[in-house]
């Protein structure tokens, strides 16, 4: 793919930075040092508004689509696109219907992509979908019911969704959705098989829970799909030193799937902050499946040691913030690039690159960013949003 670099003079309301993005960087000006054979973030596409891309799919180098929204107080999101040759502004399609937050692109094939409201977040969204099939979108004949959350695809007949209003999974078999009870409340799924999905969330009944001051505390939790039910699977509770902290609760917030099958889950235990003196750090929750276990994970060294994983290469793993966790356990900080001048941002300006997702080209060693970098300067902040390229080699 040809680098497409629209820059325009960008001005406007800055957009704050750590916006819930699955990635991010350090704000100093510098790009990090880094050793010959090291990552960096090289821009593909910097766009000529002031906002940000809140998500990008590719289908082909030539197929690639983005949902980018603009600062200027509306509700106006809109997708380019990328068709081998230029990237083209496109209004959201019809067949997608209205909602006040941007939709998420998800891949569900080598050849097909859909997008969806984030009807988990929006309780006005339209429960409309389209699709993208190559040539044009269409609705999405039968989308699951209810607000779905994390959606997770091993292709067009195998894809899962949760509803964590209603405490429930939805699978699609390639004909229908069916809708299956979880034992405990989930935020996020990851496929291994067919027969083997694992969801990871928190659960407010069970040991642990009670503090005996009729006080509550909420503990990890953790279910697994065997092709016939979800089943709740021990995993091991959290709790703070006494005297324990008002208001704590503890909770897995992501599972992840590694290539080998290898299942690892992030969480936190805290509390409410700022009610008593000399209070304790939170506690990260890091674990992995053992044979028929959860154990904590061996720590991850230098950058690297709390950052959770995005995405899988056949090298290591990419996690949030900005880093890379070799597969020999050497942590790297992904490097990037200052805005060109030309785009408004100043020499001495502050920028930071925040990636919301990021993804694989098929077919190939180069994987997309999606987000924007915020210049941080005074007068005249602003957020550029940008896709950016990082291409594996060796």
């Amino acid at each position: 793919m040809t680098v497409i670099v629209l820059v325009t003079l960008l001005t406007g309301a800055g957009c704050a930075a750590g916006s819930g993005g699955r990635a991010d960087s350090s704000g100093k000006d510098a790009s990090p040092k880094t050793s010959a054979g090291s990552l960096t973030w090289e821009f593909e596409h910097i766009a000529d508004f002031s906002g940000k891309f809140t998500d990008v799919a590719a289908l082909a180098e030539d197929d690639v689509w983005a949902v980018a929204t603009e600062n200027n107080g509306e509700s106006n999101a809109h997708l380019l696109h990328y068709d081998g040759t230029q990237w083209k502004r496109e209004p959201l399609p019809e067949a997608l219907g209205s909602s006040l937050y941007p939709p998420s692109l998800e891949e569900v094939g080598e050849k097909a992509l859909w997008l969806r409201p984030r009807t988990a977040e929006d309780a006005s969204a339209v429960n409309r979908w389209a699709q993208w099939d190559g040539t044009r979108w269409s609705p999405v004949a039968n989308p699951p019911s209810g607000k779905a959350g994390d959606f997770e695809a091993t292709g067009p007949d195998d894809i899962w969704t949760l509803d964590a209003a209603e405490q429930t999974a939805q699978h699609w078999n390639g004909t229908r959705w069916t809708t299956t009870r979880l034992p405990y409340g989930a935020s996020d799924l990851a496929i291994v098989g067919p027969d083997d999905v694992w969801a990871v969330g928190s659960r407010s009944t069970g040991p642990g829970t009670d503090l005996g001051t009729g006080e509550g505390y909420s503990q990890p939790a953790s279910m697994h799909w065997d092709g016939t039910s979800w089943k709740p699977v021990d995993t091991p509770q959290a709790r703070f030193k006494d005297p324990v902290p008002p208001e704590p609760g503890a909770g897995l917030n992501q599972v992840f799937a590694l290539d080998s099958g290898e299942i690892r889950a992030y969480g936190i235990n805290t509390f409410n902050h700022g009610e008593v003196d000399n209070e304790p750090a939170d506690q990260f929750l890091r674990l992995r499946r053992d044979g028929s276990k959860w154990v904590e994970q061996e720590p991850a060294p230098g950058g690297c040691a709390l950052r959770t994983p995005v995405a899988q290469d056949d090298k290591g793993l990419f996690l949030d913030g900005n880093w890379y966790l070799t597969d020999d356990g050497t942590c790297v900080k992904i490097g990037r690039h200052r805005l060109p001048l030309s785009t408004g941002a100043r020499k001495g300006s502050n920028q930071s690159l925040w990636l919301e997702e990021i993804h694989r080209v098929p077919g190939t060693g180069a994987w997309l960013g999606a987000g924007h970098v915020q210049v941080n300067q005074s007068g005249a902040p602003f957020g550029a949003p940008v896709v950016v390229r990082l291409q594996r080699v060796g």
